[in-house]
C-alpha cells in the first residue's frame, strides 16, 4: 500500500503534468497580440505602482491589491491550477467557495511582497509569444537594491486579456503556490472545505 509520502508526490507530479497540458495547448493563430498582454501589463502596472506609493494603511493597500487582482489575474484559473487533482473532485459549490477565499489568500500573499517595493517602481520592457501565451518583461527598481526582473505570463484563454502567472526574481507563483497548497492540503487530510476556511485566515 503506498505510503502519504508516495500519495503527494503522486499528486503533486499529477498536478504540474496537468497545468502543463493546458498551458500547452495551443490557441487559434495566438489570438493574443504582444501589444494586448503588454497593454495589459503596463496597466496592472501602473495601478500597482499607484497603490505602492499611495501611502495608505497597509490594510487599505491588501485591500487595493485584492481589486486589483480580481481585475487584471485570471483568479479562477490560477486558484484551479495550483488546487491540482482535488479540483476535479470538488463540487461546483466548493469550487467557489475555494476560490473566493484563494482570491483573497493570494492577494494578501503578492499584496505584502509588493508592498516591500514602497519608494520604487517597476517598468515594463517587452512581450514575447510562448507556446500558447506571451510573457512581459518587466523590471523592478527599489531603493538601495539593483534592479530585478518581473515577469508576467499573459493568456486571453478565459476570454479576455489576463495574467495567470508571475515570476518575481526567478520564484514562479504557479509552481510555489501548487507546492504550498499541496501542503496545506495534506495538513488537512484533504479536507477542501477546511483548507477554504484557513486561506480566509492566512
Amino acid at each position: 500500500m503506498p505510503n502519504d509520502l508516495t500519495l503527494t508526490r503522486r499528486g503533486f507530479a499529477t498536478g504540474l503534468a496537468a497545468a502543463a497540458a493546458v498551458v500547452a495547448q495551443p490557441l487559434p493563430a495566438l489570438a493574443l497580440t504582444a501589444a494586448q498582454a503588454k497593454t495589459l501589463v503596463d496597466q496592472t502596472v501602473g495601478d500597482i505602482n499607484g497603490i505602492i506609493n499611495s501611502g495608505k494603511s497597509e490594510g487599505a493597500m491588501l485591500a487595493d491589491f485584492e481589486r486589483l487582482f480580481a481585475r487584471y489575474a485570471d483568479v479562477p484559473a490560477i486558484a484551479r491550477s495550483v488546487l491540482g487533482p482535488a479540483a476535479r473532485q470538488a463540487s461546483k459549490a466548493q469550487m467557489t467557495a475555494y476560490t473566493k477565499a484563494f482570491q483573497g489568500y493570494i492577494s494578501r500573499k503578492y499584496g505584502r511582497r509588493f508592498r516591500e517595493f514602497i519608494g520604487g517602481r517597476i517598468e515594463v520592457a517587452e512581450a514575447k509569444a510562448v507556446k500558447s501565451y506571451y510573457e512581459v518583461i518587466s523590471t523592478a527598481y527599489l531603493k538601495g537594491e539593483s534592479p530585478f526582473e518581473v515577469r508576467w505570463h499573459v493568456s486571453d484563454k478565459s476570454g479576455k486579456s489576463l495574467f495567470f502567472n508571475i515570476i518575481i526574481e526567478g520564484v514562479n507563483m504557479l509552481a510555489s503556490e501548487r507546492t504550498e497548497m499541496g501542503a496545506l492540503l495534506d495538513q488537512r487530510g484533504g479536507n477542501l472545505d477546511r483548507l477554504t476556511a484557513d486561506l480566509n485566515s492566512l
